[in-house]
């Protein structure tokens, strides 16, 4: 990764087109495509599954890899997901994913293909940012291989410097692509940072009472939450928060056991909590927009089906897949954000 100074604004960018697809912002979110490693990138180190946008969090020149966004496409009410849909290259879990500066997309690469494109709100002819003159935007463009239902999306992705705890991702189809009902981008590792309290707007609900009692290992799932149910910001976007319920000396203790030693990548390692968030923009909100969560007791073993390779999430049940859905319009937004902001600060945004 390279630190690049844009005006008053540090970009995390690829050196070049051949380095590995890791671009970000300083003291803000980043985000990489497999096989780059957000957090600790080493020889071997790929990174964890293919077919995701991994998500990490930047602050005081650490790196730390906090989530993963799924592709998720429904074509006439079947959904696929991104990260176990095999590829049609290898028959592999993961479709491949690669980057561009435009919506060409080209042949897959491994390497990050663009540095990403820094464009002002005057110069940009993708986002205007008319509150804030002067301010950056960074943005390039994610591919990815055609689903086996016949979805074939891709996504630009912009951070903007004013706004660089939160990443844009905005939802297009190729030509020759299905239909698609509905193509969601899900938040898939809340269990990581222990994700039990949802805020919505008359409650908080909780993942220990909702789901108390559950210890199977596959995932539990409720019934989602309406459009009347969430929260609206001081600018009247709809927002959906999702926080820890533990101190971070809770959330960042581990058991010492040879079976929690064995897993300690599920182990908390910032030096902080963060709060993370979906947020879709007033002017993008359709009336049958709904926010969904599922959660799991354990953590996730890689589907494999024996019981004693998992481990139960420390303190109970937390919550495991987070998104905002609504149906598939070309250009829909969504902003994924990881904040170290309080709840109340976000809702005078």
């Amino acid at each position: 990764m390279l630190f690049a100074q844009q005006g008053t604004t540090e970009w995390i960018r690829p050196d070049h087109a051949e380095s590995p697809p890791v671009w970000g912002i300083r003291n803000g979110i980043v985000v990489a495509l497999w096989p780059a490693a957000i957090e600790n990138p080493r020889p071997g180190n790929d990174g964890g599954p293919r077919g995701l946008l991994r998500i990490g969090y930047e602050w005081k020149n650490i790196v730390y890899h906090i989530n993963y966004i799924a592709i998720e496409p429904v074509v006439n009410g079947n959904m696929e997901f991104s990260e176990i849909s095999p590829s049609q290259v290898d028959g592999k879990w993961g479709k491949l994913m690669w980057a561009g500066e435009t919506a060409d997309p080209a042949k897959f690469s491994a390497a990050a293909g663009t540095r990403g494109i820094v464009v002002t709100d005057t110069l940009s002819q993708v986002i205007t940012d008319t509150q804030h003159p002067g301010n950056t935007i960074l943005y390039l463009y994610v591919f990815m291989e055609k689903f086996i239902n016949g979805a074939h999306p891709y996504l630009r992705l912009s951070i903007h410097s004013n706004r660089p705890e939160e990443l844009c991702i905005e939802v297009f189809h190729q030509p020759g692509s299905a239909t698609m009902e509905r193509c969601g981008v899900s938040a898939t590792m809340g269990n990581y940072s222990r994700l039990r309290n949802l805020y919505l707007e008359d409650t908080v609900v909780n993942a220990r009472k909702l789901y108390a009692g559950y210890q199977d290992i596959n995932f539990i799932e409720k019934a989602a939450y309406p459009l009347p149910q969430l929260l609206h910001n001081h600018s009247g976007d709809v927002i959906v928060m999702a926080a820890p319920d533990e101190t971070l000396n809770e959330l960042s203790a581990w058991p010492e056991t040879p079976a929690y030693t064995a897993r300690w990548g599920w182990r908390y390692r910032p030096f902080y909590k963060l709060v993370q968030y979906w947020r879709v923009a007033a002017t993008h909100v359709d009336h049958s927009l709904q926010a969904r969560v599922n959660g799991r007791a354990k953590y996730w073993g890689g589907g494999n089906g024996d019981p004693s390779a998992y481990i139960n999430i420390p303190g109970g049940p937390s919550f495991e897949n987070f998104e905002l859905r609504q149906p598939y319009r070309s250009g829909q937004q969504f902003y994924f954000g990881l904040t170290r902001k309080t709840i109340a600060q976000l809702l005078l945004e």
